[in-house]
């Protein structure tokens, strides 16, 4: 492909990105219907799409400078200034790209050849004088007050951090064999990779591969999973022979995990209220080699069948959050986030924890509180709230349970946990472990 093709193309992905679904789906639809493109042309696609979401506030805040949009930017203003900004094209390269000729964008408008103009000259750094903290640090106006309280002084270094690409981490499947030896499988099929530095079963590849076709992926040795989420599910210290509940099971990522950690030993009821996220974990556990774990359907109510009260011993509460820890993986998602979505999230986040309280085991069982979120008022405020209605559960001290489970002394200490890319090198997570008391 000619670079205007793929300038183009980019356009053409950012024009068609669906109001919900990450971005990553939505490129990967689109090259599976476009095989002939080659790998390259792919990387290079996929670079600019990302450079744009990740980057848009900046993009926008020199669009704007340059006199351009009058409140009306779209993405290809947003190709142009990236394509100046962060691949450092200049002028005449931009003007040739976008010539008009056969599957590459239509000749320069005049507010859009105002934009390469005031760019390209000296090639001046994203970062500019006057540019406020949201749009220095690329996230929607909206959040800049959340995000101060959450953050405080740090909100510069873990924006900063979210706004780099996250690595490739994969969870080592204990029921399959040891991390060294699936690296050793990996390393046989060419992959390199590293032991994370926190959770004692994960890796990190040196780069980018496609998964699937492995052996070590086909066979059930590894696992797709960032660090943080295995961290989250080792600090459920399921045990063998215990009974397991999670609620937002989802895909079945951390059942996988659990039911490793559980040596296929004892149950495990994942529940979800997606039908279609829950079918989908039957392969999985197969290809694990699970065979403690099954499905069950949560209803409007967030009941199911088996979810019985008083029932289990631990409760893993992976709830539906903004998905703020994430942005690495998903830029997009901050775009699409809305104050009113948070505020529904944060509703539905305590209409979880009100139904899945009932579950734990009097005196010994444990609920886990989960988020991918940097938010507080998804983490903290809502284990305030909670404690606040429920006086049988407490804090368990964040210390013991890690030490209990992952081993060692804790990266952040606190009663709760809270891992950022910043701060970890992982995405942003919120663990909270609670016992319920007689």
């Amino acid at each position: 492909m000619t670079p205007g093709a793929r300038a183009q193309t980019a356009i053409e992905l950012l024009d068609g990105l669906p109001k919900s679904g990450p971005a990553d789906q939505h490129l990967s639809r689109y090259f599976r219907r476009h095989r002939f493109v080659g790998a390259k042309d792919r990387r290079a696609i996929a670079q600019l799409v990302y450079d744009v979401l990740r980057r848009r506030a900046q993009l926008d805040w020199w669009i704007a400078d340059a006199g351009a949009g009058a409140g009306n930017v779209h993405n290809r203003m947003r190709v142009l200034a990236a394509l100046a900004l962060i691949e450092h094209w200049p002028a005449d390269a931009i003007a040739a790209a976008f010539d008009g000729g056969q599957y590459r964008p239509t000749p320069l408008a005049d507010d859009e050849r105002r934009i390469v103009e005031r760019i390209t000259p000296g090639e001046p750094e994203l970062v500019a004088a006057g540019q406020p903290g949201w749009v220095r640090n690329n996230y929607p106006e909206w959040l800049e007050a959340a995000l101060q309280v959450s953050l405080g002084d740090g909100l510069d270094r873990e924006l900063g951090a979210l706004l780099n690409p996250a690595p490739v981490d994969l969870r080592v499947n204990r029921l399959k064999g040891t991390r060294e030896a699936a690296r050793r499988l990996l390393a046989d099929e060419g992959v390199e990779s590293e032991p994370t530095p926190l959770c004692p079963d994960g890796l990190r590849l040196a780069a980018r591969r496609t998964l699937p076709s492995l052996k070590a992926f086909s066979q059930g040795f590894v696992e797709v999973q960032d660090e943080g989420s295995q961290l989250a599910a080792l600090l459920v210290d399921a045990k063998p022979g215990q009974a397991v509940a999670d609620y937002c099971a989802g895909g079945g990522g951390k059942t996988l995990a659990m039911a490793a950690t559980m040596r296929n030993e004892g149950s495990i009821l994942a529940s979800d209220t997606d039908e279609a996220r829950l079918r989908s974990l039957g392969p999985r556990l197969r290809r694990a080699g699970v065979t403690i774990a099954e499905g069950t359907l949560l209803d409007d109510d967030g009941a199911g069948e088996g979810l019985e009260p008083g029932a289990f011993d631990r409760v893993l509460l992976d709830v539906p959050c903004s998905g703020t820890g994430a942005w690495r993986r998903s830029p997009d998602a901050k775009w699409r986030l809305s104050e009113q979505e948070l505020l529904d999230e944060v509703e539905r986040q305590r209409a979880i924890l009100t139904a899945a309280a009932e579950l734990p085991k009097i005196g010994v069982g444990r609920l886990v509180y989960v988020t991918c979120s940097i938010l507080q008022e998804e983490n903290e405020n809502q284990i305030e709230w909670f404690l606040a209605q429920r006086s049988d559960y407490a804090v368990l001290p964040i210390d013991e349970v890690w030490a209990a489970t992952v081993g060692g002394v804790a990266p952040v200490p606190g009663p709760a946990l809270r891992l950022s890319p910043a701060g970890t090198a992982t995405d942003g997570f919120f663990v909270a472990v609670m016992e319920r008391r007689a």
